[in-house]
């Protein structure tokens, strides 16, 4: 991870943005989930953004941006067997509002974006569970991946520029 980040930043010449956004979804009872579901799922979800964040630090010059992808699942978790990866997705929180404290001085912004449900291929707008889904947000429907890059796009612009340890939920009213 730090070598893909380095190699980034020496072939573009600098660094102004990273986005972690990688997850690992294992579901069950919480019995039921081994530690090698435990270790994949943190070293996926928690320890990556850490990694890639302090790597991308070291080539990063004022205006820069690091932007978390979390989950909705961190602030309301509506099914059983979400513990896990709710857990490691409310980790971003503590990451985010920390580095934000962190790198405020040096005018480097960090936020956090918590998705809710959107149209995807592993989660679609029209599978089996997406009318309870449709019905536990205030909009009444999925997001499309555009909605949650434009706030990342938001973020990563100059209209981001003064924000820093912020959470934006993109997820329909899912949270409220």
């Amino acid at each position: 991870m730090t070598a893909a980040v380095d190699n980034a930043a020496t072939d573009l010449g600098r660094l102004d943005i990273l986005v972690n956004n990688a997850g690992a979804f294992p579901l069950g009872p919480v019995e039921e989930l081994g530690l090698d579901a435990f270790e994949l799922t943190v070293a996926v979800n928690v320890r990556a953004p850490f990694v890639a964040s302090q790597a991308a630090i070291r080539h990063m010059a004022a205006g820069g941006r690091i932007i978390n992808i979390g989950s909705n699942m961190a602030e309301r978790t509506v099914f059983p067997g979400f513990a896990l990866y709710a857990m490691s997705k409310t980790a971003l929180t503590g990451l985010t509002k920390a580095l934000g404290r962190e790198l405020g001085p040096r005018a480097i912004t960090v936020n956090l974006i918590n998705p809710g449900p959107t149209d995807t291929a592993l989660n679609p707008a029209d599978g089996p569970n997406a009318e309870t889904i449709n019905g536990l947000t205030a909009l009444g429907h999925y997001a499309r991946p555009d909605d949650i890059a434009a706030a990342v796009a938001f973020l990563a612009g100059p209209g981001g520029r003064y924000i820093t340890g912020a959470t934006v939920n993109v997820d329909g009213g899912f949270t409220i």
